[in-house]
Formats: structure tokens, sequence, C-alpha cells
């Protein structure tokens, strides 16, 4: 077993270009979803600069050479419980190791879930005898991946599923009596999510809330943009919430007043990926161009006690969370 000084990075179907940008030209591809269409695409790098645009990312990762299929089990139950694979070749011999490992949950979560303390493990093969993998990963989730039971009659669209998923991985969410903002409300599915946690919810938008949301106990919706209101106009909160679509800038000098006001100890805020002309790149999926601005999220980054990550449930967009 040889440990790597690098990292392995598990690349976004559809934005596997967003993750090259990042790692520039210091990184090796592994699998390749442009190979082998679904399958992820995983990229080694030695980079120390900070990198987003991944799926999951394996922080500590090790080559383990092997000659059979119990061995290759026994030397990953060696390192860690929880293992999922992550194949683009090999997936029969993949699948007879992962026999011999301990099953992953397959059912999906309700909300609110706490996560385990227990990480999730990741590994691939390079060849029948070969296997790169990793004990501890960024994502808790297999795979990166993590699926809710949904509600398909309370929320106005599917949007709530992204602050589940954020506030799960902050193994935090407001509780009955908090009080939120939600900046960018409508139709009204992160309030539909809030209100359902029994907190007290100022939505704000331009544009109304779907009525049954606006009804909902706890609620009440203000008509304006939400960024040209100061937090002394709103007063002392216990989460702000945000999934409004604008440049980066914007929300970050926004958030900058808040942070500075001390009236908020709680943030989730959706970034949006547009950005300035020279950052534009194409998709390797065949996407249209598209601008993504790289810098304002590393802004968000070196805010103290911050966290950054691609969702599962995000699109073209990051989720920034900062919880005491």
């Amino acid at each position: 077993m040889t440990t790597l000084s690098g990292r392995v990075y598990q690349a976004i179907l559809g934005f596997e270009d967003h993750l090259v940008k990042e790692l520039g030209e210091s990184h090796e591809i592994l699998g390749s979803s442009v190979e082998i269409a679904h399958s992820p695409s995983l990229l080694y790098s030695t980079t120390g600069d900070p990198v987003f645009w991944h799926q999951n990312c394996w922080l500590n990762p090790v080559r383990i050479e092997f000659d059979s299929i119990g061995q290759a089990a026994s030397a990953l139950r060696g390192l860690g419980r929880n293992w999922a694979p992550c194949l683009s070749t090999q997936f029969r011999r993949g699948s007879l190791i992962q026999a011999k490992l301990p099953p992953l949950p397959d059912k999906k979560r309700p909300f609110p879930w706490l996560l385990p303390e227990t990480p999730m493990g990741a590994y691939t093969l390079l060849d029948a005898n070969t296997i790169i993998a990793s004990a501890e990963c960024s994502s808790p989730f297999p795979g990166g991946i993590i699926e809710f039971e949904e509600d398909k009659e309370g929320p106005p669209s599917r949007a709530y599923l992204k602050l589940w998923e954020a506030l799960t991985l902050c193994r935090k969410w407001p509780r009955a009596g908090d009080r939120c903002l939600d900046a960018g409300a409508s139709p009204g599915g992160w309030t539909w999510a809030l209100a359902k946690l029994g907190a007290e919810v100022l939505s704000v938008d331009r544009s109304p809330l779907e009525p049954k949301v606006a009804g909902m106990e706890g609620v009440s919706f203000m008509k304006h943009d939400a960024f040209t209101l100061k937090p002394e106009d709103i007063g002392r909160l216990d989460w702000l919430f945000c999934d409004v679509a604008c440049y980066p800038p914007r929300l970050y000098a926004w958030i900058e007043k808040w942070l500075a006001s001390g009236l908020c100890d709680n943030f989730v805020c959706t970034i949006k990926m547009q950005g300035r002309a020279e950052d534009e790149s194409a998709s390797l999926q065949g996407n249209e161009s598209q601008t993504a601005d790289f810098e304002t999220p590393r802004r968000f980054a070196e805010i103290s006690g911050s966290k950054l990550v691609h969702l599962w449930h995000n699109k073209h967009e990051l989720t920034w969370m900062n919880v005491k």
C-alpha cells in the first residue's frame, strides 16, 4: 500500500471543465465519463489551492496492489468501514469486491436527518489488480449523492431539496420559533421547508409567494429587492437564507454588510455562477458556453467558519454555509 501525496476529485457530470479550470495543469485523469457515458470522471492532483467544483474529494488516497478479490476487500476493511465504489472500468471485479464489504444504505432519507459521524470512503479500480482508495472524503454521502423522501404536494418547486441537503451537511437547522430571512423566496420552496420546521420566516422577493406557502403559519412576505434592505431594516435574525439569481459579487457585498452588523449567526446562500466574459468556458458535455465567476466563491470560502460546496442538488451554482 502506497500513500499518495495529492487528492482525488470526482467531477460533476456536465461541469468537468470547471474542475479542470480550478486544478490547472497539475492533474491527471484516473477515469473519464467522456469514455464511458454516465461514469464519473476522477482527477488526481497535488494542487494546494482550494477546489470546489467537485462532487466528492478523496482526502487521503492510497494505492493498493492486490492479487485476489478477498485481498482487495480485506485491505479496504483495514482502512475503514464504509466504502462506496466509483468505477469507470473493471465493473464486475468492483462488484465482487463490494459484495465482501458492509452494505451501503440504499433507502431515501427523511428530513430532518442527523448525519452519522462515521466517515464514508470511496475507491476505484485502475486495472484488475490496482485500487485507489480513501477512507475519508469531503462528502459524507456515498459518491456524494443524497436522496431524500420528497414531498410532491406541499412545496411549489424542488428547490427545497438543496436546502435540506445543506442543512443536513451543517448538522443543524432552524428550530421552532427561530427568526429566518428567505431572500429571493418566490415561489416559496425554501420558505415552505423553513415553515415546516416551525420557524418564523420573513420571505422577501419582487415576485409573490405561491398562495399556499404564503398562508403557512409563521410566514410573512415583503415585496422588495432583498439586496436593497440593510441589516438594521430587518433586525436580529437566527438564520439568513438566500437563493437569489444574481452576480456573485452583489451577493458577497450584501453578505459583508450582514457579517459586519453582527445581527445574524447562521447563513446558507446559493452562489449562482454568472461571471465575467474572460472566465467563459464550455462544458465537456456539450452545454452552451457559460460564464463563471471563480474568484468570488473563493472570497466566500475565506470567511472564517465557512464551508463552500457543490451540493448533489445544485446545478450551475455553489452553496456557501457559515453556521455557528
